[in-house]
């Protein structure tokens, strides 16, 4: 009687499991979910910052670039690493020549062509820096 109970129980969670992902895929629902392994890898050269959408640290470095017109002084590309694994896989490569392992990596990251800048301080400062201010 158990093996029956365990076979029905298993074939009940097998239907709901098939039916999910037959609605889910004729309803486009997982089109979001696997865009980003889609997206090509971007082609970007110079000052890159890596950030992560809902990330304080990053909030703060784009607080400071926006109250301080850092786009109008230093030419720089932003990539948003949560979404798109390109981007991600960009980062730990800068990481990687940097010889950082991938538990030394966090967001916000800066690659200025040659060093690593991690953190929201160290970024900032990097643009004060830039901008002597």
């Amino acid at each position: 009687m158990e093996k029956k109970t365990k076979l029905i129980i298993l074939t009940v969670a097998l239907v709901i499991l098939a039916g999910c992902l037959y609605f889910g895929i004729k309803n486009n629902i997982f089109a979001g979910i696997f865009e980003s392994f889609n997206k090509p890898r971007p082609d970007v050269s110079g000052i890159v910052l890596f950030y992560k959408d809902g990330c304080a640290h990053c909030e703060d470095v784009e607080k400071y670039i926006k109250d301080n017109n850092i786009e109008g002084k230093v030419q720089f590309t932003r990539l948003e690493v949560s979404k798109n694994l390109g981007n991600e896989k960009l980062l730990l490569e800068k990481a990687v020549t940097c010889g950082l392992g991938i538990n030394q990596v966090g967001v916000p990251f800066l690659w200025d062509g040659e060093k690593c800048i991690i953190g929201g301080p160290d970024v900032i400062q990097f643009f004060k820096d830039k901008t002597a201010q």
